[in-house]
Order: structure tokens, then sequence, then C-alpha cells
């Protein structure tokens, strides 16, 4: 065997069609199998171009290198917009058109409940379509989806900043903004939530297309042994976008909203700078460059021929590793896929295949741990390790995109260079999957303690009471639970905010702010001759004491390669254990899994786990509940590790069930490695 198939050159001549039937099933191969001595390219083979003009400069990319840069391209782009930009802007979205949470969760849900919808339908009817054009569609409704998005900015006017919010100990009878719970004014902005999801709808649209018909595409015109590379550098491609996308938006979110700041006459709307609360970026200009980048993208998809020249041959060459419970037999003598009416069997054909839905299964369990990470990872380490929140995203992101960008190369470079069968892919998967599960007691080892925190984990120098942020020190101080600036007080304990610390002035020294007459904070706990204190307080969370993050980030960091090392071989062995024809039904079908059972509930699941560790809750003057200030960090560790370590679990188990389940076909199976002879007399 070699790259999964048989050396015999009598299967280098039918011609495409011949040979995928042959293949199939040899007792179907009659008398036709003597015509064509060498490869006849299908008549859908053809120059790169639009029509009669095919200019001879863009043949040098009518190949499976040019397809692989134009679909690389668009997956980063993808990526930009749907994981990197909408991510780090929602936050922004939220202050400027006055939506709650749970608003914008279902604005961020909205992308997969259209990818759900439609990715059936999609990869059903594109499966016999011109795939290329399909992704020239794609990139049509990912531009205009960006567009759409944007749109929000232009039509709701200026923004309108508020009041200078106090962060000290106010003692006079005058109140600040927001100080006392006032009803919403009558505002129209929500009313762009519909404006939101409709560009998110419209993102999940052309999104649906790109990981099936693209990636089946990509299967059809390279040789079997080069597949994974190719879907491997794909996958890895598609990762940059949401590293690109957060670096993209993090620079633009330090450009006011407006672009200019307006001037105010009156001195009590101070001039906002970016380390004001009621600063906004401008969220919405990476929108306007992705929309004008990915519709140049529909240039080179659009010219691409229906099928690479020599993918006639690549096929006849192929040896079928359908799984053999008789789907590839019924869907050719039955034709099965050539009208919509053929959909509801040619699904049932997929869901009875019990080695596609065990690596769905799979696939899913393990896209539940991938999702969830990758939503709270900042969060975990911001809390466990007492870092800035804006550290812990740049930290989180500089581990989980390298590591599975490279758990993605790594896997596909592996089985193409090993050629590894179908068999063997699977086999490769319960190995990383185990090394990922062994991994995953890095929780274990590395987690830490909370820090003395003033109202949570202590009192205030022995007055007032646990889990209360009010004490006799700050009780006049009118301070606001819902405006959380943590300060570390010289006896190293942790407060709120420098309200509750009850300090009451600040100034800049060497453009550090400090804090000074602060009632709550007590004497340092640390005498030291060389070092006066000539402050009492200072931005920020207090210096953890736990030194844990570098072998925290050392063993995760290899956690992520193993467990993205499974991606790619997960998406090859599913295009070799179904029918030929049901290829990009396939991969519709196990995205549809995918978003169901693993990207929808993932987050919901880590998220829920993570709020039931909370300590301290954000209750604000109108006593809503908002979000948690304060965890137990031991707590969460237990919980995000157990979820983890089911999750991938379960992927091991199924994953074996697919081996267990799989057969190959007759002829793979029958035949040794070597057998011209038999072969002719099949033939003949």
């Amino acid at each position: 065997m070699k790259g999964g198939g048989i050396e015999n050159p009598a299967f280098e001549t039918p011609s495409s069609d011949l040979g995928r039937r042959y293949h199939a099933d040899p007792t179907r191969a009659g008398a036709g199998a003597a015509a064509p001595a060498g490869p006849c390219p299908g008549p859908e083979e053809g120059p790169c171009g639009w029509g009669p003009w095919t200019p001879r400069a863009l043949q040098l990319c009518n190949n499976s290198e040019g397809y692989l840069a134009a679909y690389s391209l668009l997956a980063i782009f993808q990526g930009i917009v749907v994981n990197g930009l909408i991510n780090i802007s929602i936050s922004t979205i939220e202050k400027r058109y006055e939506l709650n949470s749970s608003l914008t969760g279902l604005i961020s849900a909205s992308y997969d409940i259209a990818f759900c919808v439609l990715s059936l339908f999609v990869s059903y009817l594109g499966e016999r379509g011109h795939k290329p054009r399909w992704l020239a569609f794609s990139a049509f409704m990912l531009g205009l989806g960006a567009l759409v998005f944007s749109l929000p900015h232009f039509s709701s006017g200026k923004y309108q900043y508020g009041g200078k919010l106090e962060d000290t100990c106010q003692t006079a009878e005058t109140t600040f903004a927001n100080a006392t719970c006032s009803a919403s004014t009558n505002s129209s902005l929500h009313k762009y939530l519909y404006v939101f999801i409709l560009g998110q709808l419209l993102l999940g649209v052309g999104g649906t297309p790109l990981y099936t018909l693209g990636t089946a595409f990509i299967d059809d015109s390279v040789p079997k042994h080069k597949s994974s590379l190719y879907i491997g550098i794909g996958y890895a491609m598609s990762l940059l976008g949401p590293a690109i996308g957060y670096v993209l938006g993090g620079q633009l979110l330090k450009v006011y909203i407006d672009i200019q700041i307006p001037e105010r006459q009156d001195t009590t709307y101070s001039k906002v700078d970016q380390d004001d609360p009621r600063w906004l970026g401008a969220w919405w200009i990476g929108f306007l460059v992705c929309f004008f980048a990915i519709w140049l993208l529909i240039i080179p998809f659009s010219c691409f021929p229906r099928h690479l020249p020599g993918t006639a041959k690549i096929q006849a060459e192929k040896i079928s590793e359908t799984h053999d419970d008789g789907s590839q037999v019924l869907v050719q003598t039955n034709n099965i896929g050539q009208s919509f009416k053929d959909f509801p069997m040619a699904l049932l054909i997929l869901l009875r295949n019990p080695v596609l839905m065990s690596l769905i299964i799979a696939s899913s369990s393990e896209a539940l741990v991938a999702t969830g990470f990758a939503t709270f990872l900042p969060k975990f380490i911001e809390n466990q390790f007492g870092k800035s929140s804006s550290f812990s995203a740049t930290l989180g992101g500089l581990v989980l995109i390298p590591a599975a960008a490279l758990g993605q190369v790594i896997s596909g470079v592996l089985v193409s260079k090993c050629k590894m069968d179908c068999k063997g892919i699977i086999k490769f998967m319960i190995s990383t999957c185990s090394v990922a599960l062994i991994l995953n007691t890095v929780f274990l080892f590395a987690k830490c303690g909370n820090e003395p925190f003033a109202g949570v984990s202590e009192t205030y120098n022995g007055t007032g009471t646990l889990y209360n942020l009010t004490a006799p020190c700050n009780a006049n101080c009118r301070c606001l639970r819902s405006m959380y600036y943590p300060i570390c007080g010289r006896d190293e304990v942790q407060y709120f905010s420098p309200c509750f610390a009850g300090c009451a002035s600040y100034l800049f020294n060497n453009m550090k702010k400090t804090y000074h007459n602060c009632s709550c904070i007590g004497k340092p706990k640390r005498e030291n001759g060389s070092e006066d204190f000539l402050y009492e307080a200072v931005p920020g969370k207090c210096p953890t004491q736990c030194k844990f993050l570098p072998l925290f980030l050392t063993f995760f960091f290899f956690a992520v390669v193993f467990t993205f090392m499974a991606n790619t071989p997960t998406t090859v062995a599913i295009l070799r254990c179904v029918p030929d024809k049901q290829r990009s039904f396939a991969l519709g079908v196990q995205l549809v899994f995918l978003r169901l059972l693993g990207t929808i509930p993932g987050p919901i699941l880590f998220g829920f786990a993570i709020d039931s560790s909370c300590t301290l809750w954000d209750i604000n003057e109108c006593e809503t509940k908002g979000a948690c200030w304060v965890y137990d960090n031991e707590r969460m560790v237990y919980l995000l590790m157990g979820i983890s370590a089911a999750c991938k679990t379960i992927t091991i188990i199924f994953v074996v069930l697919a081996v267990y389940f799989y057969k190959p076909p007759p002829l793979t199976k029958a035949l040794p490695r070597k057998t011209p002879e038999k072969i002719s007399v099949i033939r003949t």
C-alpha cells in the first residue's frame, strides 16, 4: 500500500468517474474498463479566468497552491471579523448602544444560529455545484455582514458622554453622576440590536461554505497523502485571524469613537482620555477595512474553474476508504444527491454511519473545551495570577493562537508524511487526546489562593464584616459598587476602589497616580527602612505571591498543541469514512453538531462554572445583580479542570469507538500489495 492506494498501473488508466466506480464496487466495472489509455480530464477542468477571457498570467494560480492561498486569505479575514473584532468590540457596543450582556450574548450567538440552519443545506446543494463560486458567494456575504455590522455607528449620531465619575471618597452633600438609581431615559439606541443581529446572520451565511465546500474542494484537488497537510495549513491560517483581529481591534479602541474628541465648555464635563470609564474606542473602523478586503477576494474565487487541472487523474488514483456499511454502493446505485428530494435519505445515510457519528461527537466534545477556554482563559489568568485584564487577554492570545496553529500544522505534516490510512489517522487521534488529558492535570499543580481583599476575605482592620464592602471607615463616602477600580494599599491588602478604601485625594508623581488620606488603609505590614511609603495606595491589584504562572502557561501551551493536533486528522478521517459524493455534506453535518454540542454550550457551561465560584457580585444602586468582581480561585480551578477532563475522556471514548466500528472496503482488505494478475482478470 502506498498512501492508502494499491501500487498498480491499471489504476491510473481509467477516467475519474470510472475510477471512482471501480474502487467503490469492482463488480460494476465491465467492458468499459478497457477504454481510454490515459487520464481523461473531465469537461469541468479548465483554465482560470472569466468566460472566454483567460489571461496567461492567471494560469500560474490555477493549481492547488493558488486555491489554498485564496482560501487561507478568506479564512484569515473571516477569523478577524467573527472571532476577533466582534469579540473585542462587544463591551464597547454594550456601552454605546445601552445593551445588557444577555442581549450582546444574543448577538454573539446569531452567527452560530445562521451557521446551524444553513450548514446542512449549503453543504448538500454545493457538493455537486461549482465550489469556487460558492466561495465567491461566501466572500460576498462575509463582506456584506461586516459592512452591516458597522452601519449603526453612522446612523446613531455623535457619542455624548456624561459628567466625570469620581473614584475617591466624596463626602460633600452634592451627588455625582450615577450615584442614585434612576430610570433609563427614553433612548432608541437599543434598537440597533437588530442591525447587529442581521450583520451576524449574514456573517454566518458567509462562513458556512468556507469550512464545508472550501475544505472539501481542497481534498478533491490534491493527492490523498497531501490532503491533511493542505487542510492543516488552511486551518492554521484561520487561527491567525482572531490574533490579528484582537491586535487590530485593540489598537483601534485607542482611537476615540468619533475620531476627534469634542471640546466641552462646561467644566463639569471634562475631556475624556483612555483611562476614563466614559471612553469609547473606534470599534467600527476594522469592520469597514475588512469589508473592502473581503470583497476583493471575490475576484480570485470567481475565476477558478469547477475543478482544478489534474483533478480527474488525482481522483482516479485514489482508493476508497469508505466505512464498509453499504453506503457507498447505496449512494451510487440510487444516484442519491442529484436532487433536493434525496436530502432526507442522504442525511439518514450519514447519521447511520457509526464511524462518522463517533468522530463528530468526539470533535464536538473537544470543541466545547476549546471554545470555553478561548472565551474565559483571560479571566482565569486575571483572577488566578492577579494580572490586569488587558495583560491577561494578551497572554491568553499568545498561548492559544500559536499553540492551536502549531498543533494543526504538526498533525497535518505527520499524517501526510506517514501516509496514514483512515484507521491509522483515528488511532493517531487517540494518542494526541490522551496526552492532552494528562497535561490537563496542570490545573492541580498551578492553582493559586486568593490574595487579601478588604470586605471579602478579611475585614477593614477589624471593623466591618466579611462579604460587605461597606465599613465604618467608608460609610460616609457614598461609594458605587458598580464602579470596580481595584487599588493596593500599603498594608498589602486589595480594596474594591479608592472610594471604599476611604481615600480622599490623589496625586501624580512621575506620571504615576497615587492615593492619599485613606481612612481604611492600615499601617505597612513590613517595616523596611529602605522604602519610605510616600503614598497609601496605588492603582491596580496587589502583586500576587503565586509564582506558578510560567509553569501553568508552559503546560497549558502543550495541552493546546496536543488538543488541536486532533483537529485536522478528524476532518481528514471524516472525508475518508463517508461516500465520495457525500464528503461536503458530511462536513456540514459535523459543523452542525459541533455548534449544537460544542461551540454554543461551551462558553455557557464554562461561564456557569466560573459564576458558581463567585464570592462578590456587583449589585448596583438599583439592586440589580451585575458582573462578578471576586472569585474563589481554588473552586474555579477544580470546576474548570473537571469539565475539561470529562470532555477529553468523552473524546477518547468515542475515538476508540470509531476505531472499533471502522471496517475498510472489501477491495482494500482483500487485495495484497501487488496483484496485477488478479486485477487484470477482474477488468477483463
